[in-house]
């Protein structure tokens, strides 16, 4: 760990994907639409827009072909989506992703109650999306769930974390980011993670994708820092409650992110008050207050 922070981070913003796709409000494809306008317009140069699965089972991203159609796209802006396999990798070509996303666990227990197969199968069902990516020339990201703690078998292993996360890497993916799933990660046991995940694969390869369910995210966030870690995925208002915490809170809010990275001097090149019309707008849809405590404060005022 440094004493020293970073200069600058990239802020990868998943609350129009990772977010909304948690969240039971019907939002449609239009607000969608205007959602990660507002986000671009605010200065985030990464979005996960969208996810290309089985509308079966994530109804929320059934239109995420024609939130990307209608993008108004800003360059040098990267829109990214999510896609599991073969299929969805296509259809994420057809609509015009700049990157995709696979994820993988490293809880077998978690893997199996997921996606229905272990960890290695999971890695092995993601080759033909890798192979069609590097042939496309499309840049694809990791995430590995459960690195702070597992719904079902409790602590996670960080030598576990550690192993997928070379595994991810190995396969081409160009970063791989962390996720503590369900939020009870505490500043030791991040520590402790990042300590045998950065002994496999370089610093600036990994994200941070941190949970507020148990107020920890802010903390954690901290630490990653510390290490050296520069991409910290966040969802604007918090969206995306926690599946296995019921009312509890999931993506740490990108409002409190960018106001503590403010507050550091620390570069994202994000204009705070842009954020915070983005944040009302889609929590006036949702039908709830922001989950950010920087958003809450400053819209009171």
């Amino acid at each position: 760990m440094n004493n020293a922070y970073p200069d600058a981070v990239s802020i990868i913003e998943v609350g129009p994907r990772d977010g909304l796709q948690n969240e039971k409000a019907k939002v449609t494809t239009a607000q969608k639409v205007n959602l990660v306008h507002q986000l671009t317009t605010a200065g985030i140069k990464r979005v996960e827009t969208g996810s290309f699965v089985s509308p079966r089972w994530v109804p929320q991203m059934a239109d995420s072909g024609t939130v990307f159609a209608r993008l108004h796209r800003q360059p040098g802006v990267t829109y990214s989506a999510l896609t599991p396999n073969l299929k969805g990798f296509e259809a994420a070509m057809e609509a015009g992703a700049d990157e995709v996303a696979v994820f993988g666990a490293a809880s077998e227990t978690f893997s199996q109650k997921n996606i229905n197969c272990s960890i290695a199968e999971s890695l092995q069902r993601f080759e033909p999306v890798m192979e069609a990516a590097n042939r496309a020339n499309i840049p694809v990201r990791g995430y590995v769930s459960c690195v702070l703690g597992c719904p079902y078998e409790g602590e996670i292993s960080p030598a576990a974390v550690a192993e997928v996360s070379h595994a991810l890497m190995e396969m081409g993916c160009y970063e791989v980011s962390l996720g503590d799933t369900i939020g009870k990660g505490t500043p030791v046991k991040t520590a402790k993670m990042l300590d045998a995940v950065l002994h496999r694969i370089p610093v600036d390869v990994v994200a941070a994708h941190f949970h507020d369910t148990y107020g920890q995210a802010l903390a954690n966030l901290v630490i990653a820092l510390r290490y050296g870690i520069r991409n910290i995925d966040s969802a604007i208002a918090g969206l995306g409650g926690c599946p296995y915490a019921k009312g509890a809170s999931g993506n740490v809010a990108t409002e409190d992110v960018v106001y503590m990275l403010d507050g550091m001097g620390i570069r994202t090149g994000i204009k705070l008050s842009k954020l915070l019309e983005a944040s009302k707008t889609i929590s006036s849809i949702i039908g709830r207050p922001p989950a950010s405590k920087a958003a809450q404060a400053l819209l009171a005022k």
